[in-house]
Formats: structure tokens, C-alpha cells, sequence
């Protein structure tokens, strides 16, 4: 692996690159234009706080076309009672503190540190990041977060309080941005792929992206 200089904002090229596991680099710092950086290379921070900065770009990656989108019909019905009503921008820093904090089943603790936190709250304040938040009678109760990258969202945390509110919540993201080349989904869980998301070479996802970027 190769350790990042905290004073240059530079990284391995991924598409040559294949790092230890998917890591392409570790150390470096946070600030958000090196975030921004990474995400445009196809690179993504994902460490335990506290410990180093690890920075990855997996091969294969795990992503969601949005013309494969699988919607339930128990799902369908859910969206056609209007069971919730959806927002986009509308309380990202409340949205990204309940992705850190919403505890979920087989994990302790959390990836998402404070610093990590700040520095998406600045993404969006830059309007690079977007959040799309969830609510049952007016409270808040799912919603997502990632960043956008022209035609591609990096889509990053999810949190529901509530059954079905973050499937929901990004059913209704993708049905109504119909611009959306790929959803990048990072790593796999069963939840998105049940949802049509599905493992792709990393060079052809690195293909999907460079082109997207030269088109903004």
C-alpha cells in the first residue's frame, strides 16, 4: 500500500493500481478537496475511527443501474398508500448524524467518524453531496446520503427508523432522477441486492466514471 503525503492531494492511479485487498492507500488527511478528489478517481475513505485513513477503490464494485431497479410489490403498495413523503436537502447534517448513530444488526460502533462527518457536511454546503430524507408524520424517520458526480451518485450511508423508510426513500430517489447514469453502491449488502445492485469489474465501473467526468 502506499501512504499518502498529507501536503500533496494526489493518489495511485486505480485502473493500474490494484492495491492489498481493494486498499489503494492509507493516511493523507480528510479536508474535502481531497475527498472530492478521490471520489472523482473512483476512490472512497472507509476506516474504524481512531485508527489509520484507509482509502478504496474494490474490484468488483457493487452498483445499481437504475433502469434494474427491483421494486417489491408489498413495496409498490407501500409507495402507492403514500405511507411516507420524501425531501431532498432538506436536513443533511440530521440525515448523515443518524447514518453514525442508528445502530444496526451485527455491527458495533460505527465507520462514520466526526471528521469524516464535517467534511460531508462541507461537501454539501459546496452542493457536492446531496441527502435524501424520509418522514411519517412529519418526523424523520429514513434517509440516505452520498455525492453526486455528475450523472453518478456515490451513494454513502443509510439509516431507517422505521421498517421499509430507507427502501423506500431510495426507490423514490431513483424513480424521480431520471437523469441517473449508476448508483455506486461501494460494497455489498444483501438489502441492495435484492434491490437489483450487483457486483461489476472494477474497470468497467472506472470506465462508467471517467466517462460521466469528461461529459460534465
Amino acid at each position: 500500500m502506499i501512504r499518502l503525503d498529507e501536503n500533496e492531494i494526489s493518489f495511485p492511479d486505480p485502473e493500474i493500481y490494484d492495491g492489498h485487498e481493494g486498499i489503494i492507500a492509507f493516511g493523507g488527511d480528510l479536508s474535502i478537496e481531497r475527498i472530492w478528489f478521490a471520489y472523482q478517481l473512483g476512490i472512497f475513505p472507509w476506516y474504524n475511527p481512531g485508527e489509520e485513513i484507509l482509502w478504496w477503490c474494490p474490484d468488483p464494485r457493487f452498483v445499481l443501474f437504475p433502469d434494474e431497479l427491483k421494486v417489491s410489490k408489498s413495496m409498490r403498495k407501500i409507495l402507492n398508500r403514500n405511507v411516507f413523503t420524501f425531501s431532498e436537502n432538506q436536513n443533511f447534517r440530521e440525515v448523515i448524524k443518524n447514518c453514525q448513530e442508528v445502530s444496526r444488526k451485527g455491527q458495533t460502533g460505527t465507520w462514520l467518524s466526526d471528521e469524516l462527518m464535517e467534511s460531508f457536511i462541507q461537501l454539501h454546503e459546496y452542493g457536492l453531496a446531496r441527502s435524501i430524507e424520509v418522514w411519517q408524520n412529519e418526523v424523520l424517520v429514513g434517509g440516505f446520503y452520498g455525492l453526486q458526480i455528475g450523472n453518478v451518485f456515490c451513494g454513502e450511508s443509510m439509516f431507517a427508523k422505521v421498517s421499509n423508510a430507507s427502501k423506500a426513500g431510495f426507490i423514490h430517489f431513483i424513480e424521480t432522477n431520471k437523469n441517473l447514469e449508476l448508483i455506486d453502491c461501494q460494497s455489498h449488502t444483501e438489502h441492495l441486492e435484492s434491490m437489483g445492485a450487483k457486483m461489476i469489474p472494477k474497470k468497467e465501473f472506472l470506465k462508467i466514471l471517467h466517462h460521466n467526468n469528461e461529459r460534465r
